[in-house]
């Protein structure tokens, strides 16, 4: 069974997300971890096989994965008749991976850079800008609900998560702000947020 490695309220909690709304908690076993927070708290957990003490951090059997994107093209992949990836000769796999892979390798360093007000050329000839990155979403929303269509997917998932917990990093194009909206008024992600909150007061 494969074994994902969870810190509650941290970067996998999006994943406890795609699992809930996968439908396949009963196929996963979750061990949760402590991790080294930014306000000081926690730190490396020796149950955490993960090389850095981070999450998430999915094993199956020999085989480990890390990275949100990775975990996602992994689990839809193992689990395609729960529609929420796109599989191999899919005619949107493409367009499915090059949204995850854009989330890893340009959004989040967007994403953090701002928040860290880290400002250069390099950075925007390299990752881009925050007005990139909006207007490139901004595109592939202005004449569908989701990123891949009419239907929700895991890169909705993944490219909506960080808004979720920063909502002032939240676009103001109201198409944006209506997809964000979209995707956190799921099921899935309202039990997994209640489970969360239900831990921290434990």
């Amino acid at each position: 069974m494969p074994t994902l490695y969870h810190a509650p309220n941290s970067r996998s909690t999006s994943i406890l997300v795609l699992i809930e709304e996968m439908g396949i908690a009963d196929r996963i076993d979750v061990v949760e971890v402590t991790v080294a927070r930014q306000d000081g708290n926690g730190g490396p957990d020796p149950r955490n096989p993960h090389p850095e003490g981070k999450v998430p951090y999915l094993t199956d059997g020999e085989d480990h994965v890390r990275e949100r994107g990775a975990i996602i093209a992994y689990l839809t992949d193992r689990f395609p008749e729960t529609a929420l990836g796109r599989p191999v000769g899919h005619p949107q796999r493409g367009t499915f991976l090059s949204w995850l892979f854009y989330y890893q390798g340009v959004m989040e360093p967007v994403l953090v850079h701002d928040w860290a007000t880290i400002d250069h050329p390099i950075l925007h000839a390299t990752f881009r800008d925050l007005e990139a990155v909006f207007a490139r979403l901004a595109e592939a929303l202005d004449s569908q609900p989701y990123l891949l269509g009419e239907d929700y997917s895991a890169v909705d998932l993944l490219l909506s998560s960080p808004f979720q917990w920063l909502p002032d990093a939240m676009p103001e194009q109201p198409a944006l702000r209506g997809w964000i909206r979209r995707c956190a008024d799921r099921p899935a992600f309202h039990a997994v947020m209640a489970r969360e909150q239900a831990g921290l007061r434990r």
